[in-house]
């Protein structure tokens, strides 16, 4: 890997976490440097080249299984508190490198630093929840309707997870699945985004170091770098029993397709198209926080960002005027300035998605009463910033219906009693994330019920966007049906055996059957 020289710090934060020091073509502990072709890192910032990687060739690939493998049977043996012991002090080395990755994190994929370093934090909490977890891998005892027969089931790991992750969240992701999967036993292999790779080195070098610490094999984790092509080569492979997806919906349909047809498992998370629901009992200054945040944080790149904000027609006019009054004081710039509250968009590509909704918008005949633009000049030399729009628009516009990775807010009127509000919010073929703003309990309730959302995250009075560890993260529908990160979630990175053991010097079969010799 080479590293270019750079500014805004980065450069002290590249050696604080190593990656100066990791020359190109050395796969000691990492597995991510090979023959393969070039991947080059340009920081949304100011378009500079941060640094280049190499794609792993199959070949390479083929490698990187087999250590896994070999990995996996000593790994498996180790009990699940150990386990939990490495994953501790994972988080352990994390909190030393926070500031550093944060801003690594901030400066690879454009968003705020203090984004970059609650990205980190989240890394740190799924580490926290996963100690806890390695101690409570429990099955269930039952009771046989055979005399003398005991019944249980238990858990057992399942072999090599296999991660694909998006660039907008280019570190935390990877440990939601990573830290359960190592205590439960897993090992994992992980492929982030081709436009985030410099902040999969860093992880994989912090968790290498605490693996040579603890004399464990190196391909209890492992990385792999490259396009859609290496993800291929995962979700095709019988030796990866489950594969966690993160990305665009087409994306996970290709590759839930491919780990079906092996009769593989595949966990997914995909598109978001979110919306707020706002009642005439809402705080108009809590719903305008939520959705600002919501829908201009990390520029409007989040799964849960907020897209739709659904309006009563007695109060349309009130919050769209609030919500006009606070785009206007939003700072839009560098990200690693913390007085700004927006920074660019992943690449030029995303700028050419965010053009391309804003003229759909316009199509349709949307009123788009923020107006969107690239910007340019002094400090946006980079061609990725964008001022974010908001439109008033109809819920059945093509445009709406879409998940556009960009900071577009529709704003969308009902009118009549909340139940019209959920059905709107429903009527897309996402379901991530949603969420109501109402004092009026019966509203919540309601938004809460069997016939209310039918989102995997619904919120009261507060927005879409985020994610706390120890709740069950995911959605339905289009979203892809997987769960990260809490509740229970770590039964997916398990395989559930069930036990019965007779202790009498009979043999009874069930039901009462007779087989006699």
């Amino acid at each position: 890997m080479a590293i270019a020289a750079l500014s805004f710090g980065i450069d002290e934060a590249l050696k604080q976490l190593g990656l100066q020091e990791i020359n190109h073509g050395t796969s000691t502990g990492v597995h991510s440097f090979g023959s393969g072709e070039l991947i080059e890192s340009f920081s949304p910032v100011d378009g500079q080249s941060i640094g280049k990687v190499t794609s792993t060739t199959k070949e390479e690939y083929e490698k990187v299984i087999q250590t896994a493998t070999k990995a996996f049977h000593h790994w498996r043996k180790v009990p699940a508190p150990q386990r939990g012991e490495i994953v501790r002090q994972f988080g352990e080395k994390l909190r030393e490198l926070k500031e550093p990755l944060g801003k690594l994190v901030s400066y690879e994929m454009g968003k705020s630093y203090q984004e970059g370093l609650g990205e980190v934090q989240e890394m740190i909490d799924i580490c926290d929840f996963a100690v806890g977890l390695s101690r409570q891998l429990h099955g269930l005892t039952m009771h046989s309707e055979r005399p003398g027969h005991r019944m249980y089931e238990q858990y057992h790991p399942l072999g090599i997870a296999g991660i694909i992750s998006a660039f907008n969240f280019p570190v935390a992701v990877w440990s939601w699945n990573t830290a359960l999967a190592w205590v439960c036993g897993d090992v994992c292999v992980w492929k982030p985004s081709e436009k985030t790779p410099l902040c999969g080195v860093a992880c994989q070098s912090i968790i290498a170091e605490v693996l040579r610490e603890n004399n464990l094999p190196e391909g209890i984790s492992c990385l792999i770098n490259g396009d859609y092509t290496v993800g291929e080569f995962m979700s095709h492979d019988k030796r990866i029993p489950l594969v966690s997806a993160t990305g665009s919906t087409r994306m996970g349909k290709i590759v839930a397709q491919a780990v079906a047809a092996r009769l593989g498992k595949s966990l997914l998370e995909l598109g978001g198209n979110n919306a707020i629901i706002v009642t005439p009992d809402a705080d108009i200054k809590m719903t305008v926080i939520g959705a600002v945040f919501g829908a201009v944080g990390t520029a409007g790149q989040r799964c849960t960002s907020t897209r739709r904000l659904i309006i009563h027609e007695s109060i349309y006019d009130k919050v769209k005027k609030a919500l006009v009054d606070a785009y206007q004081q939003l700072r839009i710039g560098n990200p690693l300035d913390e007085n700004n509250h927006v920074g660019p968009l992943i690449d030029l590509d995303a700028v050419k998605m965010y053009n391309s909704a804003l003229q759909k918008v316009a199509e349709e005949g949307g009123n788009i009463i923020v107006e969107g633009e690239v910007l340019s000049g002094e400090g946006y030399e980079s061609g990725c910033y964008v001022k974010p729009a908001i439109v008033e628009a109809d819920n059945t516009f093509k445009i709406v219906q879409e998940e556009t990775f960009a900071p577009i807010l529709y704003l969308l009127k009902y009118s009549g009693d909340v139940e019209n509000a959920i059905a709107m919010q429903n009527d897309v073929a996402q379901g991530l994330s949603s969420a109501i703003m109402t004092n009026n309990l019966r509203e919540a309730e309601r938004f809460l019920s069997v016939a209310g959302s039918d989102c995997g995250i619904a919120n009261v009075n507060i927005g879409t966007s985020g994610a706390e560890i120890g709740g069950a993260f995911g959605g339905e529908k289009e979203t892809g049906g997987g769960r990260e990160s809490g509740s229970d979630a770590w039964k997916v990175y398990m395989r559930r055996q069930t036990n019965t053991i007779n202790y009498t010097a009979e043999l009874p079969l069930a039901q009462g059957i007779k087989f006699d010799l």
